[in-house]
């Protein structure tokens, strides 16, 4: 995605670049805006990828001290303040959900996004202490995850 997003605004430049007339009119030309915000927006989701692809850290660890997340965020929630864990899917990827406490979910700080971009982290829509995790680009898969929790904290598995 970032080699994409690189060269979508390579190609916004390169066609600056062809058509300067276009140029003139920059600031108030609707297709001009257009083109500078979609550059914006794909330098950003770009440098998050590049930024993304060299972290080598895990983003999801389920051991006996609890659960970890990463995704930039690196919290660690112990099994007490867990309440449920399920595997649901959207459409044909699994995705694991993680329900909290409320006061370790608050406390925690995740900064989830309203508009579920670009982010392996989502809330749980109905669920307001809870975290969706999108095995997209994971090392582990989902069913993988939901087996970790299985075996440290079966009591904990929703289905």
């Amino acid at each position: 995605m970032a080699v994409v997003a690189t060269g979508m605004v390579a190609a916004i430049l390169f066609h600056f670049v062809a058509h300067p007339s276009q140029g003139d009119e920059a600031p108030a030309h609707t297709r001009s805006v257009l083109l500078a915000v979609l550059a914006i927006a794909m330098t950003y989701y770009g440098y998050l990828g590049f930024r993304r692809s060299f972290d080598r850290e895990p983003q999801l660890v389920i051991d006996s001290d609890g659960i970890l997340l990463g995704f930039g965020r690196n919290r660690r929630f112990a099994w007490r303040d867990v309440e449920w864990v399920r595997l649901r899917r959207l459409a044909f990827r699994p995705q694991l959900q993680i329900a909290l406490t409320p006061d370790a979910f608050v406390a925690a700080n995740l900064a989830l996004s309203m508009w579920n971009l670009d982010d392996g982290l989502r809330p749980v829509r109905g669920t307001p202490a809870a975290v969706l995790v999108r095995d997209n680009g994971l090392d582990t898969s989902a069913r993988a995850m939901l087996d970790a929790v299985r075996a440290f904290r079966p009591n904990l598995v929703k289905t």
